[in-house]
């Protein structure tokens, strides 16, 4: 119990620690640095969560995760099996997605405005272009280390192609998916936030900067603390999800 709720414990306060003397620090040079220290942004934190604005910009954020994942995965599961079982499909399209893989997706973000408009569009593209990459490949990872023999014996019982993906390859790859999905996650909601710097009017991206705008620092810096606080139980969610489905 020490080690479980101990450690953590003293690994915020120490996190705590240091910002409270970064902050004193910069104040020596730049008085305006006081409204970034703890404790004016844990009392414009409590503000922003006892309040309804604040909510409504989080859930608008959920909402264009939740479809950019979504988009992801219906693009990048099919194109990881298919990868998986065709050598031929995987080698002809490993260089084109290893290259795109590193292509960084906020640089399609004035392409993405140009083609699909101002508003969620560009966003979702966004988030699922920078999320679709580790599902597709975790999927592929999974299906190349299936157990032959499970393929052996869907023939020997006479399935059909698409009834072995569905009942033997897709349920025996769920945990390499899941795991694509946990790294997904991560991905969209680093990306998330620049990408609703870009012409929406409502979401957290835009509130920080709306908030750098109207020089409400103190509430700029408890937003970057929900956010992060928004993430960490995203990725909870996702680990429970593997681990519930690998001992189960």
């Amino acid at each position: 119990m020490r080690r479980r709720w101990g450690l953590p414990l003293a690994g915020i306060a120490l996190v705590l620690a240091l910002w409270w003397a970064g902050s004193a620090l910069l104040v020596q040079r730049t008085p305006i640095a006081a409204a970034f220290a703890p404790w004016p942004s844990l009392v414009a934190l409590a503000h922003l969560v006892c309040g309804a604005d604040i909510w409504h910009h989080a859930l608008l954020s959920l909402q264009r995760v939740a479809v950019g994942l979504l988009l992801a995965i219906a693009c990048g599961v099919p194109l990881g099996v298919l990868a998986g079982l065709s050598r031929g499909f995987s080698q002809a399209t490993t260089p084109v997605f290893q290259f795109l893989r590193m292509i960084s997706p906020l640089s399609w973000m004035p392409l993405a405005v140009m083609v699909l408009g101002v508003g969620d569009l560009p966003v979702y593209f966004l988030l699922a272009f920078a999320a679709v990459w580790p599902v597709m490949l975790n999927t592929a990872a999974g299906v190349a280390q299936i157990d032959p023999h499970w393929l052996m014996l869907a023939r020997g019982l006479s399935a059909t192609r698409r009834e072995t993906v569905l009942h033997v390859i897709l349920p025996g790859i769920t945990a390499h998916i899941l795991t694509g999905v946990r790294l997904a996650i991560g991905i969209i909601w680093i990306v998330l936030v620049p990408a609703e710097m870009l012409g929406v009017s409502a979401g957290l991206g835009y509130f920080v900067l709306d908030t750098r705008d109207r020089l409400a620092y103190s509430e700029l810096m408890a937003v970057i603390v929900l956010i992060g606080a928004f993430g960490f139980a995203l990725d909870c969610i996702a680990r429970w999800l593997h681990a519930r489905w690998v001992h189960g």
